[in-house]
């Protein structure tokens, strides 16, 4: 168990059906520190980066067009295994394949609009944060709460 770093996104979906909230309250309630947030409205050369794995699939034109269609808020969290948790809170990518009680089984319907994003590996995360925020955007500082969450 490692403490580290993932990259979350709130996919222009979750953006326009008011879901920041509930969803930053997920990560918050499961006890992981926000390091970085911002809202943007990303470019379609910066969506090609952050999916360029994707670039030969069919559904990547449509995907890219719908990254850009509206904001996204982008986050950083901070944890004992988060991305590996964090990717548990999201929920399947398919949101039909998602157990209630998850981010995607809980509001979404369509794996189209599946309202989040999560760094698969501690490799992604790294560039997907060195992607989404410059040197100096991303906050160093402990949780009051730290020890309670954490056992030394």
């Amino acid at each position: 168990m490692s403490n580290e770093q993932t990259f979350i996104a709130i996919k222009p979906d979750g953006v326009q059906r008011g879901l920041i909230g509930p969803i930053i309250s997920r990560f918050e309630n499961r006890g992981f520190k926000l390091a970085a947030i911002k809202l943007t409205t990303p470019s379609k050369e910066h969506l090609e980066k952050h999916y360029a794995d994707l670039a030969e699939k069919p559904f990547f034109p449509g995907l890219i067009a719908y990254m850009g269609s509206g904001p996204v808020c982008a986050m950083v969290w901070e944890g004992r295994d988060a991305v590996k948790t964090g990717r548990k809170i999201l929920g399947a990518t398919n949101p039909l394949a998602s157990e209630p009680g998850t981010i995607r089984g809980d509001f979404a319907i369509d794996v189209g609009r599946n309202v989040c994003h999560g760094s698969d590996s501690v490799e992604n995360a790294k560039k997907e944060i060195a992607l989404w925020f410059k040197e100096g955007e991303v906050q160093t500082w402990k949780q009051s709460q730290h020890d309670w969450i954490y056992e030394k």
